[in-house]
């Protein structure tokens, strides 16, 4: 039990680190939003490089909470999805409150569209970008009602010096 406790504080830390790298590009490109091909085609590498990182911190956020996070939690709660669809734990979290699937499954889409979007069409891309610009929060929103309540429901999370 000891080795699951570690485990969840390590993903709580290592989330909060993708919340805070997110956050820092987000602050850096906020300017420039929404983003229009003409600022686009223009932007430094240096803006390009946190437009990077805020899909590269966004994808591992989401893969972190969806591949290990929810698991792990439910799991400390004395529920076991490791042999369920994802659906089911999805299903799960929503009765508990902490998210709304079909948020999550279109939060899945978008990033997914970013993700493989390597077009020519730069107006493409830039729609596709705008458009996770525009759900951040929504992910931050559920990764900070999962934090908070991983902080209620357990106390060693609660107290936990790794994550102050």
């Amino acid at each position: 039990m000891n080795e699951l406790k570690e485990k969840l504080i390590m993903l709580l830390y290592e989330c909060n680190q993708h919340k805070k790298m997110i956050n820092n590009a987000y602050q850096h490109l906020e300017s420039f939003l929404p983003l229009a091909k003409e600022k686009y085609v223009g932007f430094s590498l240096e803006q390009i490089g946190f437009i990077d990182q805020f899909l590269f911190r966004f994808s591992k956020l989401q893969d972190t909470m969806g591949e290990k996070l929810f698991s792990t939690m439910l799991f400390l709660l004395g529920e076991d999805f490791s042999k369920k669809p994802f659906i089911d734990m999805l299903n799960r979290l929503e009765r508990l409150e902490l998210l709304d699937k079909q948020e999550w499954m279109n939060l899945r889409i978008i990033r997914n569209n970013v993700a493989h979007e390597y077009s020519y069409n730069v107006n493409e891309l830039v729609d596709s970008l705008n458009d996770i610009f525009l759900i951040k929060d929504k992910l931050l929103s559920i990764y900070d009602t999962v934090y908070n309540y991983c902080k209620e429901k357990f106390d060693f999370v609660k107290n936990s010096t790794v994550l102050e």
